[in-house]
């Protein structure tokens, strides 16, 4: 056992354990995180505090690997992010997002209850768990459950399991409730990164156009480091409780290209062309987070607007991309 805290981190190859690693660094953590082979070349691992981060490759279904580190470690701390998330695939292998989403959740509590019941554990889950139409809009803590996915229903199992350890067997075991949240970090395939990329590239000469689907759709999105802030002080609250982390504030696709190629002096409109075969059936109530509670209780309050995340995100790409540029100039 280290004389030094400990931290385990489920998934710490995503935007999220990029974040929450760093931050728990500066908490004064040593942390071990666990991330699949094929996340060991992500574009976060080299950016990770590998001074004090130990990285083993592993899934969370693997029980006995686990068992060993939290039984050896007693980690003060459990984080789990990992998980299969992209929502098309969980229609083709729902059996294996169930066992990763779903009963992989379970085999953790249930080995923090048998070898380090002091052990507090954070579980990351989705507004995914309220369907694309929920019944009231924004969604709070206390909103039911609606999922229509094979993602968000494993998601609620996961939800279920962590509130059923919490309560009978009295674990120190929260949910985060998490909304889109974005980043320089993100993955371009996700909608955001993959607007900003465009952006840069095309200012730089390295991209003609950019084909979209639905830029109408709207979603509650925050930035990746406030949501991570906001798990921090779910860990360190006197009781653990369920929270809805989201910004209460809605936005559309249109408004990250209006933003991004603002940010560049650009003219979507010139660039984007809209692809109607990609354009989605419309859509309920939209996904919106109340996070009255978390704000009330925990002190929570997010920094960075959504305008300035995706000017940020268009400065990261353009970073990337190798040419030095002055934001805003024409």
């Amino acid at each position: 056992m280290r004389s030094e805290p400990t931290a385990l981190i489920l998934g710490v190859g995503g935007q999220d354990g990029y974040f929450l690693s760093h931050l728990l660094n500066q908490q004064g953590y040593s942390v071990i995180g666990f991330l699949l082979s094929t996340d060991m070349t992500g574009p976060t691992i080299s950016s990770l505090p590998h001074d004090r981060l130990q990285l083993v490759e592993s899934s969370i279904s693997d029980g006995d690997l686990l068992r060993q580190f939290i039984k050896d470690q007693k980690p003060h701390f459990v984080f789990n992010l990992a998980g299969i998330s992209f929502i098309p695939y969980s229609w083709d292998a729902p059996r294996e997002v169930e066992k990763i989403n779903g009963y992989a959740v379970g085999e953790i509590l249930q080995i923090i209850r048998e070898e380090s019941p002091e052990t507090r554990f954070f579980q990351a889950c989705s507004s995914e768990m309220f369907g694309h139409n929920p019944k009231i809009s924004p969604q709070s803590e206390n909103t039911s459950f609606s999922p229509d996915n094979p993602y968000g229903s494993s998601k609620v199992f996961a939800y279920n399991l962590t509130t059923n350890y919490r309560e009978k067997f009295g674990i120190y075991a929260c949910c985060g409730i998490l909304y889109n949240h974005e980043s320089e970090w993100r993955p371009p395939r996700f909608v955001t990164r993959k607007i900003t990329m465009a952006a840069a590239a095309i200012k730089l000469g390295k991209q003609a156009s950019l084909e979209m689907g639905a830029i109408d759709a709207v979603r509650d999105w925050s930035y990746a480091g406030d949501i991570v802030n906001a798990m921090w002080l779910m860990m360190n609250a006197e009781e653990p409780r369920d929270y809805v982390l989201a910004s209460g504030k809605l936005h559309s696709v249109r408004d990250i290209l209006d933003i991004a190629f603002d940010h560049v002096g650009l003219k979507w409109q010139d660039y984007v062309t809209v692809d109607e075969s990609l354009k989605r059936a419309p859509e309920g109530l939209p996904l919106c987070g109340d996070s009255t509670r978390a704000r009330k209780e925990l002190g929570w309050q997010p920094k960075m607007s959504f305008e300035d995340m995706i000017r940020m995100m268009v400065d990261k790409d353009l970073e990337r991309l190798g040419k030095d540029f002055s934001p805003g100039s024409k």
